[in-house]
């Protein structure tokens, strides 16, 4: 039901095989504007906090990172649009949500299908939170020997695909909106998270594994212009306050905090550079 209704939504957006956002004579953008669009999962609706959101809704008030980095623009005096694009449990290419969909597992789409084709020509701020529900999927097919006699090899290609698979996002959402700013969250180390705990020393390992290399293809964005805020390697996101109760969403505390490095992303145009190493990448 969920499915159908996601899906019934995306077209209405498109409905008639038009762009409802597409605008060729777009003028240029006043200062005081900021158009906003949110390529996520279920973080950019706030999920595991005090007041998610629905899909494709004009939610504020939530307690998400998204939601509270568009009220602070609109307190600072800009006239702030949000298109929030996330959708809970996508993942980032249609091969992953395939994956997924083979093992039974409930991926409502992907990013680049789904989300970059809906980014407004006219958005000045683009924030994307790609992987965590990647490493999910992909770990779980492990779990259930896809990854063959080389389980190595196959992480290896699985990070490559994704390094690939961001590059094209990347290429498709400055298409749509040349000269947009562009923050892209890397990833925690899922490995360290509570909602695994009860998994094996090998099972997590492999998490680790997967978590650390997109999280690395995500930072490596760097060079691209991207602003990328450095999750991975920031003690505070591994904080059980920083947690829901499911161990892997944001709790308020969480989001608030990616808040803070997202709303000063995007109002100087720069974060600290991802670290290359850290104890964080090597949990278990």
């Amino acid at each position: 039901m969920q499915r159908r209704m996601v899906a019934a939504l995306l077209a209405l957006l498109a409905l008639g095989g038009c762009d409802p956002f597409e605008n060729p004579g777009e003028p240029s953008v006043p200062e005081n504007v900021v158009n906003y669009a949110a390529l996520g999962a279920s973080d950019a609706l706030g999920i595991g906090g005090r007041t998610p959101c629905f899909p494709f809704t004009d939610c504020t008030d939530g307690t998400g990172y998204v939601q509270q980095v568009t009220r602070r623009l609109r307190a600072d005096g800009k006239d702030v649009t949000l298109t929030n694009l996330g959708i809970p449990g996508a993942v980032l290419s249609p091969e992953t949500e395939a994956i997924g969909d083979a093992l039974g597992l409930d991926i409502f789409d992907d990013f680049l299908e789904r989300e970059m084709p809906f980014v407004p020509p006219n958005a000045t701020l683009v924030t994307v939170f790609a992987g965590t529900n990647d490493v999910n999927t992909i770990g779980r097919a492990l779990r259930e020997g896809q990854g063959g006699s080389d389980v190595d090899a196959y992480i290896a290609g699985q990070v490559e695909r994704f390094g690939r698979d961001l590059r094209t996002l990347l290429t498709g959402i400055r298409a749509r909106a040349p000269g947009t700013r562009i923050i892209a969250l890397n990833l925690p180390n899922l490995a360290a998270l509570p909602y695994v705990s009860g998994q094996s020393a090998g099972d997590r390992r492999r998490l680790q594994q997967l978590a650390v290399g997109f999280s690395a293809q995500v930072s490596a964005l760097t060079s691209d212009n991207v602003i990328v805020i450095d999750l991975m390697c920031d003690g505070t996101f591994y904080n059980p306050a920083s947690l829901s109760s499911d161990g892997f969403h944001p709790s308020d505390a969480g989001y608030t905090r990616l808040a803070d490095r997202v709303y000063a992303a995007a109002t100087t145009g720069t974060a600290p550079l991802p670290q290359a190493t850290c104890s964080f990448m090597s949990v278990i």
